[in-house]
Formats: structure tokens, sequence, C-alpha cells
């Protein structure tokens, strides 16, 4: 079959970096950053994170082959922030929002788990 084994959609090699990020040479305060091994899911989500910041001008991804594990996002700030620190912003408030969901489902499932009765077959 032509197509990349499952794995590597996820497993980063090891001489390989995570992210990258490039300054834009054409407008001030803008960068891409090249963020490996991941896909539209982490995109869609970096993206409308970044548009919760009021000092993001710009933000969009996009994967530039589907057959390659790559993600590009260019960013651009009106200047009372980097988009490196923008970035990271959206980062940690991504990684709160997670914390928060797993939160609760974990305690859902703690609170439902006695109600809970395995099929028989």
């Amino acid at each position: 079959m032509n197509q990349p084994d499952r794995y590597s959609r996820f497993i980063l090699p090891e001489d390989a970096s995570k992210v990258s990020y490039k300054p834009d040479t054409k407008l001030e305060n803008a960068g891409t950053f090249t963020i490996m091994q991941e896909d539209h899911t982490m995109g869609n989500m970096l993206r409308m994170q970044l548009h919760e910041d009021r000092s993001i001008v710009f933000a969009g991804y996009r994967i530039p082959h589907p057959l390659e594990a790559k993600m590009v996002v260019k960013v651009q700030t009106n200047g009372s922030k980097t988009p490196i620190q923008a970035m990271e912003h959206a980062l940690d408030d991504l990684r709160s929002e997670v914390i928060t969901i797993q939160t609760a489902f974990d305690d859902e499932v703690r609170k439902n788990r006695s109600d809970y009765m395995p099929m028989q077959y």
C-alpha cells in the first residue's frame, strides 16, 4: 500500500525538532511556526485559541500535504507581545482547558461507575 505507517504520524524522529519558528521578513510582529507530527485537530484548536487573544491580528494554519505530518501556523500580533509569547500563552490556555475537561470527565466516570452494568451476552 502506498501509505506511511500509522505510527509515523505520531512519533518524532530523534534528530527532529517538534517546533521551529521563523520570523516574517515582510510583516512586523509576525512569524511562522512549523509544528511536526500534528494534524487538523491540533491546528484548529490552536488557531481558535490564538483568536481569543486580543493582541492577535492574524492566526491561521495549514497542512502543506496530507501525507506529510507537518502543520504550518502563521501568527501576527499588534506589537503588544511577540508571536512567540502569543503562541506560548495560547498553548498554556489550551493545556488548562484540556486538564479541566479531563478532570470533569474523570469525575463523571467515578460518579457513574457504580451505575454501570456491563451487558451480558
